[in-house]
């Protein structure tokens, strides 16, 4: 391909390029101060997906599916000071815009039998608290003897209680959630709170995420800068690196402000990943002008754009299609959303490196010697480059066989990877959100919410025996405490009244106790407004993924032979939401990595007329992507919704080392005609761009260290591994393979 002209318009144009880069990116950065964030998963659910459906249509039509959870710890639950607090906590959240509902032991329904017949009222009158031994001893047996409170609402060794709430189907989750939390702090309690439940968790990760973004993207900001430093010596060397980079990280952001799209938990690695990537082309770019400077070359930047910018686009092409691949499978629409704009900020960043930085650079006074730089290089030179050279001709086979080595280990830690899904392994261990969740799980049966749908007439005694018996069966399970249904209120009516927990055999009487309860706030909760839809509310206590595929072939059977014209039922919730994303865990890594590593092969064998070419360019990223994957077997950090990412962008990444090798090899081996010429001058080139890039690309991953989210953290250290075996691999492996191919050739000829 030629690139004369293009290289003559970009230097002719320059300064207009350079005007029209920076209104853009003005432009762009207004539109990032509208940018919200979005961390919740179930809105990033595919509108096609059963789950996802029943779950919306549930959230619609019984005061939302978006349950809060506050937990309160004290050393014993029945004291009518702790009783009164969990009253100011139950009016002071009931109280918030945006919640539909709430309730505790304080509001709860009471159902019980007396001398002048049924009385229904509540669990704890708010205007005589018990203040009694004796009153304790009736609430205790009061909840004891309730199947729905038991365990439910105050945990069996009387030292937590709960306070659940529901979200408006059309609040917004991080407002409200955060009026919760202010609001309840705010009344300076002396019991410990603990909060769980989806409105939190949201908000939690939002805030980690603004947290992340504020403290780690200037850290990674200045990591890189200072390696640029050290590495080029000159202030371009630094400043035009970052600056291509914070333009991609603004354009990208920009457009997806303007589009309409909110961060998520997984968009949120978009900056720093570009920060990464954005500095990767231009430092090629400044690499190769510093080279050609030193040597007094004449109109050394056009000289060195034409020989760069092939290898510059090639490597963002193929960077493109390894975060475009995300498209092709992805269960979450943020992983798509996340795959869609990493691909644009890439494109961005490549068109400032062959665009942007060489008209800033031809606008720049010009400068002759640089006795520092030229230090700096022959410091990577000497130390690094020049044994390796010497390595690779007299071991090229000993090369190979240690990566055979490393990758037939691998292999074995890959059958080791584990998957999860589980949104509480964000957090760390100690964090007050993976406390709360422990306390649920160990006291109040766990917290992901399963909904059981019936459709039919909601007063028809078969429709509720159903539910009954739908609850007796799903309480069978070890991982379903209890349940809540309106079938079971019913239940309880029968029992304060004719002694029997069960639905009476009559609709006039079920019509006569439903009567009972009509207009009480907790049948909302339980049944539509025209009594045709029901659901039973629970929460599935374990996180493992197996249970939970057990759990899910337990109830299918029974959906199946006691679903019915009259009575239609399904069942949804976390738990199944957490299979489908399990599932796709697997589907989305083996189709993203499939696709990326065809297309891959493929255009750069195209653009280097060569497929064999495209198949040895790809040999060192499979390598580091198969030992990427050992890894995480080897050290068990699971495939999540984040590290799930890491591949993908490894080979998007990592690619661009091998592309850079195999592209100037072949063009000097063309010049040249001599293989070990080819190779030094090809590692000297090309080799001390990639170390400097690896190791800056490296430091901003590992920046995410010290991220409060505990997946990313994960992420930024598989992608640095994965970049360092990649470069490892691009330097080592690749041209090992190369000289062995090209020995094997000339004996071949020779013996002809």
């Amino acid at each position: 391909m030629k690139t004369d002209k293009l290289t003559n318009k970009i230097i002719r144009f320059r300064w207009l390029i350079i005007l029209t880069v920076l209104i853009a990116t003005a432009f762009f950065a207004f539109q990032t101060t509208k940018l919200t964030i979005d961390a919740d998963v179930l809105s990033s659910l595919p509108d096609d997906d059963q789950h996802a459906l029943m779950l919306k249509k549930i959230g619609q039509n019984f005061g939302g599916n978006r349950m809060g959870i506050v937990i309160l710890e004290t050393d014993n639950i029945y004291q009518t000071p702790v009783i009164e607090h969990i009253r100011a906590l139950t009016d002071t959240i009931g109280k918030i815009e945006g919640i539909s509902s709430v309730s505790s032991i304080t509001n709860i329904i009471n159902i019980k039998g007396s001398e002048f017949g049924i009385e229904i009222g509540r669990l704890v009158d708010e205007y005589d608290l018990p203040a009694t031994v004796e009153d304790f001893d009736v609430l205790r047996s009061n909840i004891d003897a309730n199947e729905m409170y038991k365990g439910s609402i105050v945990s069996e060794d009387e030292t937590s209680c709960l306070v659940v709430f529901t979200l408006d189907d059309r609040a917004n989750v991080n407002e409200v959630a955060r009026s919760v939390l202010d609001k309840t702090q705010a009344l300076e309690l002396p019991e410990k709170l603990y909060y769980i439940g989806s409105p939190m968790l949201i908000t939690y990760i939002a805030e980690l995420m603004k947290n992340d973004l504020v403290m780690l993207l200037p850290i990674a900001f200045l990591l890189i800068a200072i390696i640029l430093f050290l590495s080029f010596r000159s202030i371009k060397g630094v400043i035009l690196p970052l600056l291509s980079a914070v333009i991609a990280i603004i354009w990208s952001l920009g457009t997806m402000s303007l589009l309409g799209f909110s961060m998520s938990m997984i968009s949120n690695n978009i900056p720093i990943i570009l920060l990464a990537i954005g500095s990767a082309y231009t430092i090629h770019v400044v690499n190769r002008v510093n080279q050609l400077e030193r040597s007094k070359e004449d109109d050394y930047i056009r000289t060195a754009l034409n020989y760069v910018m092939i290898p510059v686009i090639l490597a963002a092409v193929t960077t493109v299609i390894g975060f475009i691949s995300f498209v092709f499978g992805a269960y979450l629409d943020m992983i798509v959303d996340f795959g869609i704009f990493t691909a644009l900020g890439t494109f961005v960043a490549c068109l400032m490196a062959i665009l942007f930085v060489p008209a800033v650079l031809a606008a720049l006074p010009k400068t002759r010697k640089n006795d520092v730089q030229k230090g700096s290089n022959q410091f990577i030179e000497k130390r690094f480059l020049i044994p390796l050279k010497n390595i690779l001709f007299r071991r090229s086979k000993l090369i190979i066989g240690i990566w055979l080595l490393a990758i037939a280990i691998s292999l074995t830690g890959i059958m080791s990877i584990e998957r999860s899904v589980d949104i509480q392994e964000y957090f760390k261990k100690g964090n007050p959100t993976r406390e709360a969740e422990r306390i649920m799980v160990e006291k109040f049966g766990g917290t992901k919410p399963v909904f059981v749908h019936f459709k039919g007439n909601m007063q028809d005694p078969e429709v509720l025996k159903t539910m009954m018996a739908t609850s007796a069966y799903m309480e069978e399970s070890p991982d379903i405490y209890a349940s809540m249904s309106v079938a079971k209120l019913i239940s309880e009516i029968n029992l304060a009244i004719m002694g029997e927990r069960e639905v009476p055999e009559d609709m006039a009487m079920v019509e006569q106790l439903w009567f009972l309860l009509d207009g009480n706030e907790i049948m909302t909760r339980f049944v539509s407004e025209d009594l045709t839809e029901g659901i039973i509310i629970s929460k599935f206590k374990s996180p493992d993924n197996q249970a939970k595929i057990a759990f899910a072939k337990y109830m299918d059977t029974f959906i199946q032979e006691n679903s019915r014209e009259d009575c239609q039922i399904e069942i949804t919730g976390m738990p199944f939401v957490d299979i489908t994303m399990d599932r796709s865990l697997i589907n989305s890594q083996l189709g993203s990595i499939s696709i990326a590593i065809i297309f891959v092969i493929i255009i750069v064998g195209l653009m280097l007329r060569s497929l064999v070419n495209g198949l040895y360019a790809s040999i060192p990223i499979v390598a580091a992507i198969i030992i990427l994957f050992g890894v995480m077997g080897l050290t068990g950090i699971s495939l999540n919704i984040a590290t799930v990412l890491v591949a993908s962008v490894a080979l998007g990444i990592g690619i661009d080392y091998s592309i850079h090798i195999i592209s100037h090899f072949n063009d000097l081996l063309k010049k040249t005609g001599q293989l070990e010429k080819s190779i030094n001058d090809t590692l000297l080139i090309s080799g001390n761009a990639i170390i400097i890039n690896v190791i800056s690309v490296s430091a901003g991953f590992l920046v995410l260290v010290f991220s409060e989210m505990v997946p990313l953290q994960y992420f930024g250290i598989l992608i640095a591994i994965s970049m360092v075996s990649s470069s490892l691999g691009a330097m080592t492996l690749l041209p090992a393979i190369l000289i062995s191919i090209h020995k094997n050739k000339k004996s071949s000829s020779k013996s002809l």
